[in-house]
């Protein structure tokens, strides 16, 4: 159970930095909204990935950066207890996920593939890739014309580089982004500045957590909203590769390295560490699936955490940029939802395949919140996790179809 000792060639160099701006994003978005350090969060996000993937036996192709569903109780967290508390309450988010670990170990898998089956699971990641799509409009639309062009560039690397430049198109759009940035002078004067003052190495801010149970019974309980968004990812991250990760390494295993990779991030002081929608999206559109370039990414991350430089040079990067590489990848995510209903040969000649997908899609996307109460506190169930709770339960109820409807239905074709 070791990560891979041989040295890296230069391409898995290449793509792992890649990989690791392609996550810098929302990585360091969050901390900033709920008053953690970014150069924290960089540096946990690194040692939480090479933790899930040691964890998982190197298996699983998967970033671990910032959660966006711990950031309301987290920033409240901070504001009230302090840093220091909200670190306790997150750790304890991760302990939980530890407890479903256990509960995936003793029901068995085979019972969880049965209510994520794929007119499910297609329109849940669907309702992934599409959800975030308002990021990436509202980053591109800061300036569209700068968005556009470092959107064609990676479009076009894609379909028409050669080589390493056909794997790297995020890579090259974000470069080409930056540097017509630079000749235009979008890049603005305070992030000139912050990069010519920035040293080139300090060690990033940590702190230890602290123990609250005030903290814990407001942060914790997220993780029963959480459990369903890894599951989603596991199974989106599956379907991209091509491998059922929910079999090997098993999601006990991927629960269990997914919970201590959270602990690991908030014991240094940074925000919940999960799995990304965005990291597969990079999957699909580069096609490059090797686990080793996500260590190698976390190992880029890890050390933009411990260089402010290089940290202010990606915060410097303006929306525009930003927004002309996210299309792509949210993109490429929902097409990965409507692919997986297409390999399955979904019948939506069907009323129940139709109600299936039709609530999970309106619902996930639509701005549905379903509140609920935890242990005396209050959440919130929407876009993914609210999509995923609809169409398993959808699927659970409604009858399936009988042999009598279908052949008539059959013999119209």
């Amino acid at each position: 159970m070791t990560l891979n000792p041989t040295r890296p060639s230069a391409r898995q160099i290449v793509l792992g930095l890649q990989h690791s701006i392609a996550m810098f994003g929302a990585t360091v978005l969050v901390p900033i909204l709920v008053g953690l350090s970014p150069s924290v969060a960089l540096f946990g996000a690194g040692v939480a990935t090479l933790l899930f993937h040691l964890l998982t036996r190197g298996q699983v192709p998967i970033f671990l950066g910032s959660s966006f569903a711990f950031i309301a109780p987290t920033a409240l967290v901070v504001k009230e207890f302090g840093p220091a508390a909200a670190g306790g309450g997150l750790i304890a988010a991760g302990a939980m996920y530890l407890l479903f670990s256990g509960l995936v170990k003793l029901l068995g898998v085979g019972r969880l593939l049965r209510v994520f089956p794929p007119v499910v699971t297609g329109p849940v990641i669907i309702v992934i890739g599409l959800g975030l799509s308002s990021v990436a409009v509202n980053q591109a639309k800061t300036n569209w014309w700068l968005a556009l062009v470092t959107l064609a560039a990676a479009v076009i690397a894609s379909i028409y580089g050669k080589g390493l430049f056909r794997m790297i198109p995020i890579l090259v759009g974000v470069v080409t982004g930056y540097v017509v940035s630079l000749l235009t002078g979008q890049v603005t004067q305070d992030g000139l500045n912050a990069i010519a003052a920035a040293p080139l190495l300090g060690l990033p801010d940590f702190h230890a957590p602290t123990l609250d149970w005030r903290a814990v019974a407001i942060i914790a309980p997220v993780a029963v909203v959480t459990f369903i968004e890894h599951v989603g990812d596991v199974i989106v991250n599956g379907r991209v590769v091509g491998k059922n990760f929910l079999e090997k390494p098993g999601l006990s295993r991927t629960l269990l390295a997914d919970g201590l990779a959270n602990m690991s991030s908030a014991a240094l002081g940074g925000p919940a560490a999960t799995t990304y929608a965005e990291n597969t999206g990079v999957l699909a559109l580069t096609r490059v699936y090797d686990p080793r370039v996500l260590q190698i990414g976390a190992v880029f991350a890890i050390l933009f955490g411990c260089s402010p430089k290089l940290a202010a040079v990606l915060k410097s990067l303006p929306q525009g940029v930003l927004g002309g590489v996210s299309i792509l990848l949210f993109g490429m995510i929902a097409s990965v939802g409507i692919r997986t209903l297409s390999e399955a040969r979904i019948d939506f000649a069907h009323s129940r395949n139709l109600i299936i997908v039709s609530l999970i899609l309106v619902l996930g996307l639509g701005g549905a919140a379903f509140p609920i109460s935890v242990a005396g506190t209050s959440l919130e169930l929407h876009g993914m996790a609210l999509a995923a709770l609809v169409g398993i339960v959808a699927n659970l109820i409604l009858p399936a179809q009988t042999p009598e409807t279908d052949e008539p239905e059959r013999t119209l074709h």
